[in-house]
């Protein structure tokens, strides 16, 4: 396993850290389960499958949207989210196969 030179990769670290930070909410992680399942949602089907408010829901998809987690694509009057890169769909999945979650 490659060693993190700190002085060099900072940056990285630093984006690291903030993408950690933006998505460390379980509706979060839940939408991107589901985002990384079904590629794009609108924000019906998400809140419907979560049975969450439509206003909470619509707050963290922005969220993660501002932070470049997640995408937006337009359909008429519809707007379907889906993720940027699912490398963070990636690392929720590697949190539930470690040691740690036993």
């Amino acid at each position: 396993m490659a060693t993190i030179n700190t002085m060099n990769d900072e940056k990285k670290i630093d984006k690291a850290a903030y993408v950690l930070k933006a998505v460390a909410h379980p509706l979060r992680i839940k939408i991107i389960q589901m985002l990384n399942e079904n590629k794009e949602l609108n924000v019906s089907a998400i809140y419907k499958d979560l049975n969450a408010e439509q206003s909470l829901i619509s707050h963290h998809l922005i969220n993660m949207r501002d932070k470049g987690i997640l995408d937006i694509r337009r359909s008429g009057k519809n707007i379907y989210y889906f993720l940027v890169d699912t490398a963070v769909a990636d690392v929720i999945e590697c949190i539930y196969r470690s040691k740690a979650m036993v």
